[in-house]
C-alpha cells in the first residue's frame, strides 16, 4: 500500500474526523524499520507513516563513526526474528549492521516512504476529537502540523545531540585535540599519536584495540573497573547449522540458543553472584597472564548484571594490552593540562588525543512535549504498562529494549503487541487505548540498574511498578507471556470507541472511524 508524504495541516484547522494517517512512526532506526515491516506483514490494513529527524535512516547505527563501532551483543538476537543475519560475524561493526537496516527498509518499499528531516517537537491530543496532532520542525526551520491516531516511538532513549560530558578542570587549556564518541570527526588523524580515553564502558572497550592499531599508544583511563568477557566474534553453530538448513531455520535455533544462555547467565549472575564474579575476574586473569594487576584494573566493586557486562569479539582489548600497544590507568582526574592529565595519585598522562568516552544523556520520549486536551504531560509521573505505553497516555505506543539483552529482542515483541492491539480495536470499532494506574500499585526505578546513564536520567524517565502488568520485565520469555498470549481487554487497558458507537451500541467501521 502507499502512503503518501504528509501534507501539513494548520494547527488551527476547524475539528474534523480526517487524519493524515492512522499510525506515526518516530524514528527510522532499527526499532523504527522493524515496527513498519511487522505493520506490513501483521496490519495491513493501518495506515502509517513513518518519519525520522536525520537525513538518513540507520538512528545508532548511522550516527555512531567512532573507529571499531559495534554490536554490544550477537546479530542473531539484535537482528529481527523476520530476517535472518547471515554474515559470519556475530558481533558485528557497524557498517554491516547499517546495511542489514538498510537491506531491511528496501526490501518491501520501506525506504522509499521514510519522510526525512522532520523532528517530532510536540504532540497534542485531543480528547473530543480522539487524536493527536503533532508538531514537526523541518530542516527549513518551518513546522509541519500531522494529525494522527497513534503514535509508535521508537527514537531510543537517548538524546542525538547532546552526550555527557563532564566537565574537567583545565579541559580549555589542553593543546590537542579532544573529542566525544558521538560526535566522531571523519577527518581525525591519531596515527603515531599519543591517544588516552576516559571510560570503562562498551565504547571505550571498543575504541581502545580499534585505535591501537595505528596509534603510537592508546591510554585507558577508567575511574573503576567494569566486567569485560571474551566471546567469539563467529558463532561456530550458526555457521554450521547455515550449511545444512535452511537460512530462517538456522537463524531462529541461533537465536533461541542465545537467548537462552542470556537467560541462564544472567539469573546465574543474581542467585550466585559472588560466585560469577569469582568466575568473571578469572577468566580475564587468564588471558591478561600472571604479570597484569587484574585485582585492581578488572575488578569491579558491584555485582555482575548490576551494570551491563562489557562483550570482547575475540577478547580484542586483551589482546591489544598483552602486546602493550594499549595499557589500563585506573584513577581519577585531578586536572587537564595542556600536554594532557594530571591524575589525583600524581602521575600524569601525556596525550595527543583525548577521547571522551563519558556516556550518554537519556531523555524520555525522545524530548516531545505531551500535552492531554491542553495539560501538560509529564513522564517521569506515570508509570509502564508492559514496558511499551505509560498510565494515562492514550494510544501511544514505545519500543525499549532490554538492559541485559539485545534490544531489538523487545522490540520485535512490542511491535507485535502493537499490531494485535489494532488488529482488535479495529474489529470491534475501538479508537483510543489507554493503561489506567492502580493507585494501590507501589511505584519503583524504571530500570533496575545502577549504570551512571541510568542514575542521572533517574528524575527524567517513567517507572514501573511492584505487579504486573505494570513490571518491567528484563525477561524474555515474560514478556513473549505478557505481549503475545496474555487478554488485550485485562482491566487495565482502557479500549474504547468513538460517540457514535456508543450510542449505535455496533462497531464503527474503518471509514467511518477516519
Amino acid at each position: 500500500m502507499t502512503h503518501p508524504p504528509i501534507t501539513a495541516t494548520p494547527r488551527t484547522s476547524p475539528a474534523t474526523n480526517t487524519l493524515d494517517t492512522e499510525m506515526l512512526i518516530v524514528g527510522a532506526g532499527l526499532s523504527g524499520i522493524g515496527a513498519a515491516r511487522h505493520l506490513q506483514a501483521q496490519s495491513p490494513h493501518t495506515r502509517w507513516t513513518l518519519v525520522e529527524a536525520r537525513a538518513r535512516l540507520g538512528g545508532t547505527w548511522d550516527l555512531f563513526r567512532y573507529p571499531g563501532v559495534r554490536s554490544d551483543s550477537d546479530m542473531h538476537t539484535l537482528g529481527y526474528a523476520f530476517k535472518p543475519w547471515t554474515e559470519r560475524k556475530a558481533i558485528a561493526d557497524g557498517p554491516a549492521i547499517l546495511r542489514y537496516i538498510q537491506n531491511t527498509a528496501d526490501e518491501t518499499g520501506i525506504t522509499p516512504q521514510i519522510q526525512f528531516g522532520r523532528k517530532v517537537q510536540r504532540a497534542d491530543w485531543s480528547s473530543a476529537q480522539c487524536c493527536w496532532q503533532v508538531t514537526l520542525s523541518l530542516d527549513n526551520g518551518s513546522l509541519e502540523h500531522v494529525r494522527t491516531r497513534f503514535l509508535y516511538l521508537c527514537s531510543g532513549y537517548y538524546s542525538y545531540t547532546q552526550a555527557h560530558q563532564p566537565a574537567f578542570e583545565g579541559q580549555s587549556t589542553f593543546q590537542g585535540t579532544w573529542v566525544h564518541p558521538q560526535f566522531w570527526p571523519q577527518d581525525l588523524d591519531y596515527s603515531g599519536k599519543r591517544v588516552v580515553v576516559i571510560g570503562s564502558g562498551a565504547t571505550a572497550a571498543t575504541l581502545v584495540p580499534a585505535m591501537a592499531a595505528t596509534a603510537a599508544h592508546v591510554t585507558l583511563l577508567q575511574r573503576s573497573p567494569t566486567y569485560m568477557v571474551t566471546r567469539p566474534a563467529e558463532d561456530a553453530l550458526a555457521l554450521k547449522l547455515q550449511r545444512f538448513l535452511p537460512e530462517r531455520w538456522a537463524h531462529h535455533l541461533t537465536r533461541w540458543k542465545n537467548i537462552g544462555l542470556g537467560m541462564y547467565f544472567f539469573r546465574l549472575a543474581r542467585r550466585y553472584p559472588h560466585k560469577v564474579k569469582h568466575h568473571m575476574i578469572g577468566l580475564a586473569a587468564q588471558q591478561l597472564g600472571p604479570e597484569f594487576d587484574t585485582a585492581k584494573h578488572f575488578t569491579p566493586r558491584y555485582n555482575p548484571w548490576d551494570q551491563r557486562v562489557c562483550l570482547l569479539p575475540n577478547g580484542d582489548l586483551f589482546e591489544a594490552l598483552r602486546k602493550q600497544s594499549a595499557s589500563v590507568v585506573t584513577d581519577t582526574i585531578a586536572r587537564i593540562t595542556p600536554t594532557g592529565m594530571e591524575l589525583s595519585s600524581g602521575q600524569h598522562l601525556d596525550a595527543d588525543v583525548i577521547v571522551s568516552a563519558t556516556g550518554l544523556q537519556l531523555n524520555a520520549l525522545g524530548d516531545i512535549v505531551f500535552t492531554l486536551d491542553g495539560q501538560a504531560f509529564n513522564p517521569a509521573q506515570a508509570m509502564a504498562y508492559k514496558g511499551m505505553m505509560l498510565s494515562d497516555l492514550p494510544n501511544v505506543f514505545m519500543a525499549m529494549g532490554y538492559t541485559n539483552a539485545s534490544w531489538t529482542l523487545k522490540a520485535d515483541l512490542t511491535a507485535n503487541y502493537v499490531c494485535r492491539l489494532l488488529k482488535h480495536m479495529q474489529a470491534h470499532g475501538y479508537q483510543q487505548a489507554v493503561p489506567r494506574k492502580d493507585p494501590q500499585v507501589q511505584t519503583q526505578p524504571y530500570f533496575d540498574f545502577s549504570s551512571g546513564y541510568v542514575q542521572r536520567a533517574a528524575g527524567l524517565l517513567p517507572q514501573q511498578g511492584d505487579r504486573k502488568p505494570w513490571r518491567v520485565y528484563q525477561n524474555y520469555l515474560a514478556d513473549m507471556l505478557s505481549l503475545c498470549w496474555s487478554r488485550l481487554e485485562d482491566g487495565v487497558l482502557q479500549l474504547t470507541g468513538s460517540d457514535k458507537a456508543a450510542r449505535s451500541g455496533r462497531p464503527v467501521s474503518r471509514g467511518e472511524a477516519d
